[in-house]
């Protein structure tokens, strides 16, 4: 089966993505907390999609949540993510997903800060980081 927007097999995105990186982008899986890569990061830069490198976030919008994941008051630009109801695990979630490529993301709730109000939970596997030029 073809990706409908970049036109990739499930195959090449197994061959182009680490495993991990396969279960939370394409099989919506989630990295346990406190373990991702990206969580404690601060340094100045983008967050973009590790699959499409599609640019998702800023680092001026991450801060500390205390969730175990690498949380954002929100995206880079508005269509740089896009949403969906998630009622798996029976729970009801807010799904985000990447707009360019379609990948999990991780889930957006509405117990963030100002100036949003929202914290974008999102997998650090899912994601990597462009830094700042100097």
């Amino acid at each position: 089966m073809n990706d409908p927007k970049l036109g990739k097999t499930d195959a090449e995105w197994r061959a182009e993505l680490t495993p991990e990186q396969y279960a939370v982008c394409r099989c919506s899986a989630t990295e346990p907390p406190f373990s991702g890569k990206w969580y404690q990061h601060k340094e100045a830069g983008t967050y973009v999609c590790a699959a499409c490198h599609a640019k998702l976030f800023a680092s001026e919008a991450k801060y500390d949540s205390g969730s175990g994941w690498p949380s954002y008051f929100q995206p880079l630009v508005r269509d740089a993510v896009s949403v969906r109801q998630d009622d798996s695990h029976g729970m009801s979630r807010t799904e985000v997903r990447c707009t360019e490529c379609g990948s999990h993301l991780g889930h957006v709730f509405p117990d963030g800060p100002k100036p949003t109000g929202l914290r974008y939970c999102i997998n650090s596997v899912a994601l990597d980081f462009v830094p700042a030029e100097k």
